[in-house]
């Protein structure tokens, strides 16, 4: 992550595990905008970083191991919200984010030794990916093997998501606010889970999938891999709205503006790209068509 403009060099130089591989998982970015979240470093943290300066602003511990993937929750007013560190160390840890004091924690006068908010626990192995829903108070998460697992933000578990056959490698997870969880497993399988546990639709697409993202109202996921191509889909039922022409590099990394029009997509060979998106265009086109 670099911005090399003359004065304004900002990089995140610190070492991370060589482990590790670097991936969307690895980052969480504030709600401001004003703070990137990293993990995958060599000492078991998590860090926060300046996104103005690229200066460390905090270290973050409590994992035993390597932290592998990090998520946040969407944010209250105030810019309050919930991060989720996983690791590999087979455990999730809750914290909370200030955005009053910018610091993981309530207390900026002990901002070197926050306390998690629960640990969450379950996996056999190690923790690959996470996402948190703070309306629904819910935590949904997926290790390298295994079902996934709903814990709520107390730290209780509440069951185990388990897959259709050959669905046992979860590595990406995507859940609205409606109650739907979209996961996406090895081998370019998708199923669509309500939070209660039932499965509610799978599809199998000829990609392999780096990353995933459910517009704001939950209706609408967007998929994109190594393909290089964008698709739209209905995320109730996976039913294809659109797809977009294909890109000359593989797409790594995803997400959507505010007002859910653009949609930024990060490739493989170090470009970002910009789409024009119109869900509303699409839903009424497939409900004519159909």
């Amino acid at each position: 992550m670099a911005n090399n403009s003359g004065v304004n060099k900002r990089q995140i130089t610190d070492l991370v595990d060589q482990s590790i591989q670097i991936n969307t998982h690895c980052f969480v970015v504030t709600a401001d905008n004003r703070y990137i979240l990293a993990c995958g470093f060599w000492d078991k943290s998590f860090r926060v970083y300046s996104t103005e300066t690229g200066k460390l602003t905090q270290i973050v511990f409590g994992h035993w191991d390597v932290v592998t993937c990090l998520a946040r929750s969407e944010s209250y007013i105030g810019g309050d919200c919930y991060i989720v560190s996983g690791s590999r160390d087979a455990t999730l840890l809750l914290w909370y984010w200030s955005g009053r004091h910018h610091i993981i924690g309530d207390n900026p006068n002990n901002s070197d030794y926050p306390a998690p908010r629960a640990v969450l626990t379950g996996h056999d192995h190690e923790v690959v990916c996470v996402s948190v829903c703070a309306e629904l108070g819910l935590v949904i998460s997926g290790a390298k093997e295994g079902p996934c697992l709903v814990h709520t933000i107390t730290g209780d578990l509440l069951r185990a998501l388990e897959g259709p056959e050959l669905c046992l490698r979860p590595r990406l997870i995507s859940v609205s606010s409606e109650g739907h969880c979209i996961i996406y497993y090895e081998r370019g399988r998708f199923c669509n889970f309500s939070i209660n546990g039932k499965l509610l639709a799978q599809m199998e697409v000829n990609d392999s999938t780096r990353a995933v993202l459910l517009s704001s109202d939950g209706q609408n996921l967007v998929t994109g891999g190594d393909n290089g191509v964008v698709e739209v889909w209905q995320a109730c039922d996976f039913k294809q709205l659109y797809i977009y022409p294909g890109c000359d590099a593989g797409i790594r990394a995803m997400d959507l503006s505010h007002d859910q029009r653009t949609l930024i997509t990060g490739m493989a060979s170090g470009s970002i790209v910009a789409f024009n998106i119109d869900f509303n265009r699409w839903h009424y086109e497939h409900q004519n068509r159909y």
